[in-house]
């Protein structure tokens, strides 16, 4: 009797063995808890102007830093940098970054730049120098009230102090008020020097572990990227060929396409339109005027209205 012996070899390209059931637990187990390290949960939700659901998200940067993105709720799409906070960051400090975002989100349609993959690679400010952090009020700017505004280390109830402008009238002694840059520059209807200022301190004080420079990080993001510009300069402009006589406000917005008529059908331009754009009458509603104006409506006036390039009267 003749005995056939075979040999059995493993298939190519598969495993000849199996794990146990015990690791392969394990093994799912750590993947479970990468995938909910990876997807924290949202910081905040919110509908934007159009209806569309969007959410706030922290996600972990480069060099221990944290990304704080606003992104489509449903598809993750149009990320948009709200904040990138460095290492030496309190937790705590996102959820604070998003509460705010989220009230000038809603209140004034406020987006943010687009993410890019050179914000997941560095480390917030890693290029600045830390130069010397004093803050000194020599050069705190003035407003027409005689206001001065100045940076200040300020205990909003945080482990550390944060890095807030603040105002301080003639009337409060040396008591600071806070406020925002934005508003800040709204006062001053100046962007400088409370932009230089500020980028300088952010150099200064981006890698001191014992300041928080969350809120004016992300206060100037917003600023420089924001289509809501100041109305001064095309105001000025404005006011300067009405006075030469070369154009009125009528002319001005009625190029615009603003158009009124009276009871017997005559036109002419609703000065009363320009005159809110240009921030000399308050808006519906509001007890001053604004010293604000989108970037498109003010391209339409520089355009249409005193046919100049736009450049010439932006801020």
């Amino acid at each position: 009797m003749t005995t056939t012996s075979s040999t059995t070899f493993p298939a190519t390209g598969k495993r000849a063995w199996r794990e146990s059931p015990a690791v392969e637990q394990r093994r799912h187990s750590r993947r479970r808890r990468e995938r909910r390290t990876r997807e924290r949960p949202p910081l905040g939700r919110y509908s934007d102007r159009h209806g569309r659901a969007r959410e706030v998200i922290a996600l972990p940067g480069a060099a221990g830093s944290t990304l704080v993105i606003d992104r489509d709720r449903s598809t993750h799409a149009d990320a948009r940098l709200v904040a990138h906070l460095g290492a030496d960051e309190p937790a705590e400090n996102a959820a604070l970054t998003c509460r705010r975002y989220l009230d000038d989100a809603i209140a004034q349609d406020c987006r943010c730049r687009l993410l890019t993959d050179e914000d997941t690679r560095v480390a917030p400010f890693a290029e600045r120098p830390v130069g010397d952090p004093a803050i000194t009020d020599d050069t705190s700017p003035l407003d027409r009230l005689g206001c001065s505004y100045s940076l200040q280390r300020l205990n909003s109830g945080m482990a550390i102090p944060e890095l807030r402008w603040c105002r301080l009238q003639p009337s409060q002694g040396s008591e600071h008020e806070p406020l925002s840059l934005r508003e800040a520059i709204a006062a001053l209807e100046s962007y400088e020097p409370l932009l230089a200022l500020s980028v300088s301190a952010l150099g200064s004080w981006g890698a001191d572990g014992n300041v928080s420079t969350t809120v004016l990080r992300t206060e100037l993001a917003r600023v420089q990227e924001s289509p809501i510009v100041l109305n001064r300069p095309l105001r000025e402009v404005v006011l300067a060929m009405s006075a030469r006589q070369e154009l009125s406000m009528s002319e001005i917005a009625l190029r615009c396409g603003r158009i009124k008529r009276d009871r017997r059908g005559n036109e002419s331009g609703e000065t009363s339109w320009l005159a809110r754009r240009l921030g000399l009458l308050p808006e519906g509603g509001r007890s001053t005027p604004t010293p604000w104006i989108h970037s498109d409506v003010l391209a339409l006036i520089a355009r249409r209205g005193l046919g100049i390039s736009p450049r010439e009267v932006e801020p």
